[in-house]
């Protein structure tokens, strides 16, 4: 990585990390806590790979909700496995001290790619969202994504998450919604014509918002960036 113009910059994998999230200090508790009970043949390997099971039970729960709600029990218990993998794999590096920044950054942002797509694609295909407005939220989630891994590269520290929210709370009011979902069904209704749910409704809204963080942040980084690097003045002749 080249220079900026305020000095060094870290490469992605040694950016520092940033989060200022509601469970935040309850994660700094417990994760290291339960990385180091682990047994020593489970490596960092094997939690991202459950990690990546669980995203795939996620999607296939919300496929299969088409034929019985019940499915959602299973999704839920798809987000606890997603966390626990997606959560603990770095966590467990960290406490043995055998990390491997870039590979681990380079795998773990995959992984988060394929669980938020297949995720979207299987809640788009359940009775609770219409696929466009569940691939709507896939995008922009992917867009929320690239701007965090294009402000590492920019800025040498990875903030991975917006605001107080971040992937953890997000799984938290996942679940929650199935809960919520398994307790009154999907709560269709029309709209213009079209047939849609409360979901669908609350979908649009979080896309929305995602959109307004999104445009929040990129406008302060730029005005950051403008600063350090001013426009060069044309010289008069």
């Amino acid at each position: 990585m080249s220079e900026s113009a305020g000095g060094g910059a870290k490469r992605p994998a040694d950016a520092e990390r940033q989060a200022t999230f509601l469970l935040t200090r309850f994660e700094r508790w417990a994760l290291p806590r339960m990385a180091a009970s682990l047994p020593r043949w489970i490596l960092p390997d094997h939690l991202t790979a459950f990690g990546v099971l669980g995203a795939t039970i996620i999607a296939a729960g919300y496929l299969c909700s088409r034929w019985t709600p019940a499915w959602l029990w299973a999704v839920n218990a798809g987000l606890v496995i997603h966390w626990i993998g997606d959560s603990l794999d770095g966590t467990l590096a960290r406490v043995r001290k055998h990390e491997r920044p870039r590979y681990g950054f380079y795998l773990d942002h995959l992984t988060d790619a394929y669980a938020t797509i297949v995720i979207g694609i299987g809640l788009g295909f359940s009775p609770y969202m219409l696929l466009s407005v569940s691939l709507a939220l896939v995008i922009t989630y992917l867009l929320l994504s690239i701007n965090v891994y294009l402000e590492t590269h920019v800025f040498g520290v990875f903030r991975y998450g917006y605001g107080i929210v971040g992937p953890t709370e997000a799984r938290v009011v996942l679940l929650a919604l199935n809960l919520l979902a398994l307790a009154v069904g999907p709560l269709g209704f029309r709209l213009a014509g079209i047939g849609v749910t409360l979901f669908d409704v609350l979908g649009v809204l979080l896309g929305l918002g995602m959109l307004a963080l999104l445009m929040t942040r990129a406008l302060r980084n730029l005005r950051t960036l403008g600063r350090q690097e001013p426009p060069a003045t044309p010289r008069a002749d």
